[in-house]
Parts: C-alpha cells; sequence; structure tokens
C-alpha cells in the first residue's frame, strides 16, 4: 500500500511530495498532463515561500534561476516602496516563472525518492477506515492510506468529495499570453504607462528578444473558460483599449483568468485532504496564489507524515483546516478588495487615490506587505509570549543562522540557557543550545514549519507543549 497519494503535479503537489518524503513516508504524485505546462500562471516567489525554501536548504537552487526585486505595486498595483526593516532575513520578492518553480520541485521531490506518474488522471476515490481507494481514467487502480487532492480549482478530488466551494463566479475576465511584439519597446512602455492610468489589469512586460507577457482585459467572461483565447481574439482587446495592437504575433502560449472566488468548506474529509487551489481559488491580484498553496503544504506535510508514522498527537491533522483555512479567507478577501480598487469606476478609483494616500504612513504599508507576503500570519495557538503561533524569522546565531539547522524538517528547541531538554522527543525534535542576539526571549520550540509553539524558560512548561505538536514521549 502507498502512503501517501498525491493528486496533481504543480507546486502545491510537489512541494507536498518532499515535505512528505523528509520523513520517510512513500508517496506517489499523480499528474493529469503528460508533460509539464510552459504556462506561465505565477511569475515569483514572497517572503514567506522564500523563507520555506530557505528552512528546507533549497533557496540557492531558486535563486540560481531567478531575480530579486524589491518593487511596489502588489497590492492592487499602488506602487509604494518596501518599509524598511521588515520581519525576515530575506526581504525581497524572487521573480521566477512557475514552470521553472515546477520543475526545481519536482527535481528535490525525485531525489528525496517520490514517485512521479505523468499522464495519470484520477477519476474515482473511495474510502473507508484502513485507507483510500483510487481509480485512474485507464482503468488503473492504486490503494493508499491517505489522498491529498492537489489538483487545482476544478479539483476532481473535491468533486468526488462532494466539499461545498462556495464563493462568487467570475464577474471579469483577463487575457493572458506570451507572444513576440513588432512595436518599438519605447512604444510599448509609453502605451502602456498611458493605458494603465485607468486600466490597472492592461500591461506588456518585456521578456527579452521582443517577447513580452501580455495581459489585457476580456470584453466579457468566456462560457468555456478551459479554451484558450486565439491570438485575434488579444489583438482585438489591444487596439480597443490601446488603440494599436503592439504588431503581436508568434505565442507561445495564450491563456485567460476570471476573478472567481471560493473556499472548500472542509480541508479534510477522513483520510482525504485538499491543498493549493483544490481548496481554494481568486483572482491572482497581488501574486498570493501559488505561495498560499507552497505555504499550505509546508503547514500539511509533517503533519501527514506524523499521521502516518504513527506519532501524531490528536487533533494534529485537523489542525491543518484549523490555521489554513483562515489564511485562505484572508487572502480570498483581500484579493477581492483589490479587485475592487482596480475598477475604472468613479467610486472605487477615489477609494484607489485614498488608499493611496494612506500607504504613504509606514504603518500602513507595512502591514499591506506584510499580508500580502505572508509573513503577518500567526496561528491560534491560545495565550502566551508574543511569537507564539508565528513563524520565526532567519535569525543569525553564534554559529550561522537558523534555517541551516531546519533542514530535515524535524522540530527544533533553541536554547539560550543550555539548561533545557527534549528527553524522550529527541527522535523528533533537535535540541541546539546556541545565542542569537536576535532574540530576546531564553528558549523556543519551533514546529518543522518555523512556527514558535512554546518560548520561555521553564522545563516544566516546555514538557507540557512538547507532546501538543510532537506526541507521547517515548523511551
Amino acid at each position: 500500500m502507498i502512503d501517501v497519494i498525491v493528486a496533481g503535479g504543480g507546486p502545491t503537489g510537489l512541494m507536498l511530495a518532499c515535505e512528505l518524503r523528509l520523513h520517510g513516508v512513500r508517496v506517489v504524485v499523480l499528474e493529469r498532463d503528460a508533460e509539464p505546462t510552459k504556462v506561465v500562471r505565477a511569475l515569483g516567489l514572497h517572503v514567506r515561500s522564500i523563507e520555506v525554501m530557505a528552512q528546507r536548504g533549497l533557496l540557492e537552487r531558486f535563486l540560481a534561476h531567478g531575480r530579486q526585486f524589491q518593487v511596489g505595486g502588489f497590492f492592487a498595483g499602488i506602487t509604494k516602496g518596501w518599509p524598511d526593516r521588515l520581519d525576515t532575513a530575506h526581504p525581497y520578492v524572487l521573480g521566477i516563472p512557475q514552470p521553472v518553480i515546477d520543475r526545481l520541485l519536482a527535481a528535490r521531490a525525485t531525489e528525496l525518492g517520490a514517485e512521479i506518474r505523468r499522464g495519470c488522471e484520477l477519476v474515482g476515490l473511495s474510502q473507508d477506515d484502513d485507507g483510500v481507494s483510487v481509480e485512474l481514467a485507464d482503468g488503473t487502480r492504486l490503494r493508499s492510506r491517505h489522498l491529498v487532492g492537489c489538483d487545482g480549482g476544478r479539483s476532481t478530488v473535491r468533486k468526488l468529495l462532494g466539499v461545498g466551494f462556495p464563493g462568487e463566479p467570475s464577474r471579469v475576465e483577463t487575457l493572458i499570453g506570451e507572444m513576440e511584439v513588432t512595436a518599438e519597446p519605447e512604444t510599448v512602455a509609453a502605451v502602456v504607462a498611458e493605458v494603465r492610468e485607468t486600466h490597472k489589469r492592461f500591461g506588456l512586460v518585456p521578456f527579452g528578444e521582443g517577447v513580452f507577457r501580455v495581459v489585457v482585459p476580456a470584453e466579457g467572461v468566456a462560457q468555456d473558460r478551459t479554451l484558450a483565447p486565439t491570438l485575434d481574439e488579444v489583438r482585438q482587446r489591444l487596439r480597443a483599449l490601446a488603440g494599436t495592437d503592439f504588431g503581436v504575433h508568434s505565442p507561445r502560449w495564450l491563456s485567460r483568468f476570471g476573478d472567481a472566488t471560493r473556499q472548500a468548506e472542509r480541508y479534510r474529509v477522513g483520510r482525504v485532504l485538499l491543498a493549493g487551489d483544490a481548496a481554494h481559488i481568486h483572482p491572482p491580484t497581488g501574486g498570493q496564489g501559488l505561495n498560499l498553496g507552497i505555504q499550505d503544504a509546508f503547514n500539511l506535510g509533517w503533519k501527514l507524515a506524523a499521521e502516518v508514522n504513527g506519532w501524531a498527537p490528536e487533533g494534529l491533522l485537523d489542525s491543518y483546516h484549523t490555521e489554513r483555512h483562515p489564511v485562505a479567507a484572508d487572502v480570498l478577501d483581500n484579493t477581492r478588495a483589490q479587485m475592487q480598487l482596480m475598477s475604472t469606476e468613479p467610486g472605487p478609483q477615489a477609494v484607489r487615490r485614498l488608499l493611496s494616500e494612506l500607504m504613504d504612513f509606514d504603518e500602513v504599508n507595512r502591514y499591506l506587505i506584510e499580508k500580502i507576503t505572508a509573513i503577518a500570519v500567526r496561528y491560534d495557538f491560545g495565550e502566551g509570549h508574543q511569537l507564539l503561533g508565528r513563524r520565526l524569522r532567519d535569525v543569525e546565531l553564534e554559529r550561522g543562522r537558523l534555517y541551516a539547522l531546519t533542514h530535515s524538517g524535524r522540530g527544533l528547541l533553541l536554547d539560550r540557557t543550555g539548561r533545557l531538554s527534549v528527553a524522550g522527543w529527541a527522535d523528533r525534535v533537535d535540541h541546539v543550545v546556541d545565542v542569537s542576539e536576535e532574540l530576546d526571549v531564553p528558549a523556543v520550540l519551533l514546529r518543522p514549519d518555523g512556527h514558535v509553539a512554546w518560548a520561555g524558560a521553564d522545563q516544566e512548561e516546555l514538557a507540557g507543549a512538547l507532546p501538543r505538536w510532537f506526541g507521547a514521549a517515548t523511551g
């Protein structure tokens, strides 16, 4: 029997496979498409996802294929500078196309021993007390202890489970693609700047050698959004909004996206779970979608591994829904707000101007940047230290940096006192005695995802926190 089947080989599914393999869980990833997609639906990683890669020792691979930016405009395209001293050692956005992200994560998952099967479409599932049975389109049947649907906004897994997906359908649609442009770059830049004075969902971004990423509002919402737009459709919309089609030709790919906003009512039904776009969809404003999915996987992976390996305390796997559902709900709300602020109507434009003025205050700008980049996320662990429930940034220690100690995906007690102990949990939690001038607390207990599970100096309090996240003591 397979331990975990992951339906969907995008960033969420591949990140989850990496996390599970760190803990020896047998993973099979089922991807419907026979070949990796060339469609670039996302353009990079936000701060929290960059931290996730650093926590697992993957960041250097990603940095080698991306570019670091500190640019404004992530909240509804309102351009403001980055605040000083963000609570992170990685205060930048990493520009890197989604197909490259997919490729790097697939390579890492394979290195760790995950099995990725392409051209495998899940069409049926059933579950019982012992596991999940999966049927593929070619008639193959597989059996696993758990199944995770990471199969996108039209998730087959979610539909087969009968999980509700309430929200709003698309009201507007945007055409997107990569294509060559014959107009001079200076002309393109000037026209785009003029059009974007009113149409914030419009843009042509140069990729080099005459190739541009073209984004233009559609005339309406297509009845069948699975069908890619034609080049003529793109040309028509460019002429309608810009008075020119810039001589676009030779598209590498074309696609469309809407502003549908929905969230699964439940992220877990028995032995089946949902993550990424299968659990939530929203407009791409702020570039949060791919990042949200990667962070879902980072939260879920160690918990599901604990369940498979038999040491998960009661309620640990359910905490995936408890923690991640509110995070996604907040993203849905901020993307709804951003879409309103990008409207061409006078009312939303007036609110946009007002918010732009407010963002000149550092506190407002910082609040919105921390929201978009997900470094403000705090899980509700109850009363306690102000760090409780927050992820800890990559603080500098006397003998290196914190994240270098987290590559294995285990829990970590960072102990500045040298007087504490994780005896009974040493098979799941590393104990590191070191000093950091960036921490004003004697010791912190970190979960495998880097969130602070306990902070203090009392061994008895620590012994009470360890079972909550790492199960019963052994030995």
